[in-house]
């Protein structure tokens, strides 16, 4: 008996160790180290590697050309050792204030910073992050301000055969009230889905910040998952654990488009809304801005406000939808019926600029109003942050 007792014993330790293993093994080195002057030191312990560098967002980009165009991507910079053994870099200059991400290459593998828990997945990359306060950065930070809520809500959608989620922002105070509130939906680029904007693009602190400071009103903000083909995001839906990849059926092809009006439905039957045109917006970045277009111009009476971020303009060659007919007279409907804000915004060397450049061209010889906005830089999360702060503020004005 006194040899059973100790074997349950020996077991239920053996137990209580492996539940708690979690709790072992916490980094000692800092890293990102973040100094006061906002210079960073990366930091890394791999004795046997010959070779480590840090490439990330921090750094100046390269420019590297694909079959979908030219892109800017992360620059490089090489740690070296220093007295303690370990592989280190310092940047020569402080950062401005900003939300970047990195990685590291130890003998060109890819891995992540063991330092450093706060990643990011962005499709199939996994990446770091780190803030750097003060101005608009501080926007993307948590602050002692009243926080809205995020939820992840299924809705029906018959058009696309299946049950699809869909990320749902309501402001602070919503549950406490019986207000009714203005509708921003917020889309997102190819590869990505409804997580994105939540986590890469830090919606919820940039909301909660320009509520609660008073530059922007209180809405509803609906992220909805535009992979036609998707319920919701990878590993998170029936499909099981499978790679993310930007590769997807019924991408780009009108079917998302062409559904939407479920969710507006579905969200003005389970919100307190106010449901119609001047009080609904909608916007998105890359592929989010290609649906926005086409949503808006599709159905036009249904948004007052547009927002076409790093926007793709035109379908793909061969693609064949309704929704993608008759886009000249669509438009002008759209115009004739003055939208209360069409707002464009890119990069100054984003691969999409030209394809912007063109589509304003068009809007400026048929006389469309609109505003554009433009910043330095290419097809990055750090424009589309920015985006979203100076759009949320326009929007529900009645200006």
């Amino acid at each position: 008996m006194k040899k059973l007792l100790s074997l349950v014993l020996a077991l239920s330790l053996s137990l209580s160790a492996l539940a708690q293993q979690a709790i072992w093994g916490v980094p000692t080195i800092i890293s990102p180290d973040i100094h006061p002057d906002n210079t960073v030191t990366f930091r890394l312990d791999a004795p046997k590697a010959h070779q480590v560098i840090v490439t990330g967002d921090f750094l100046p980009t390269e420019k590297v050309t694909t079959p979908y165009g030219s892109f800017d991507v992360p620059g490089k910079a090489e740690l070296k050792k220093n007295s303690d053994g370990l592989w280190e870099f310092t940047t020569a200059a402080p950062l401005s204030p900003e939300l970047y991400s990195y990685t590291y290459l130890v003998d060109s593998l890819r891995i992540n910073d063991p330092n450093n828990v706060y990643m990011l997945r962005d499709v199939a990359s996994v990446s770091n992050i780190f803030i750097i306060p003060g101005e608009r950065a501080d926007l993307y930070r948590v602050s002692n301000v009243p926080h809205g809520t995020i939820s992840k809500v299924w809705y029906d959608s018959p058009s696309l055969g299946m049950s699809r989620r869909m990320t749902v922002y309501t402001p602070a105070g919503y549950e406490q009230g019986d207000g009714r509130y203005p509708v921003f939906y917020l889309l997102h680029g190819m590869g990505g889905d409804e997580n994105a904007w939540v986590e890469l693009g830090r919606a919820a602190q940039i909301l909660d910040n320009l509520i609660a400071s008073g530059k922007a009103e209180p809405m509803i903000v609906v992220m909805t998952n535009g992979n036609a083909s998707q319920e919701a995001a990878p590993g998170e839906n029936s499909s099981g654990i499978v790679p993310p990849t930007i590769r997807l059926p019924k991408t780009m092809d009108g079917s998302f488009e062409a559904s939407f009006p479920e969710v507006v439905d579905f969200i003005d039957s389970n919100y307190r809304t106010l449901a119609d045109k001047s009080h609904r917006a909608i916007a998105g970045l890359s592929m989010g801005g290609f649906h926005s277009l086409g949503i808006s111009r599709e159905y036009p009476d249904m948004f007052d406000y547009v927002g076409l971020f790093s926007a793709a303009i035109k379908p793909n060659d061969g693609v064949k939808s309704p929704v993608y007919t008759d886009i000249d007279s669509k438009l002008k409907t759209q115009f004739d019926r003055k939208p209360a804000l069409y707002w464009i915004a890119i990069g100054n060397t984003d691969f999409l600029y030209d394809a912007n450049t063109q589509y304003r061209r068009m809007l400026d010889e048929n006389g469309y109003p609109y505003v554009y906005y433009e910043t330095p830089d290419g097809h990055i999360w750090k424009n589309w942050r920015i985006y979203l702060t100076e759009f949320v503020p326009k929007l529900f004005r009645g200006e």
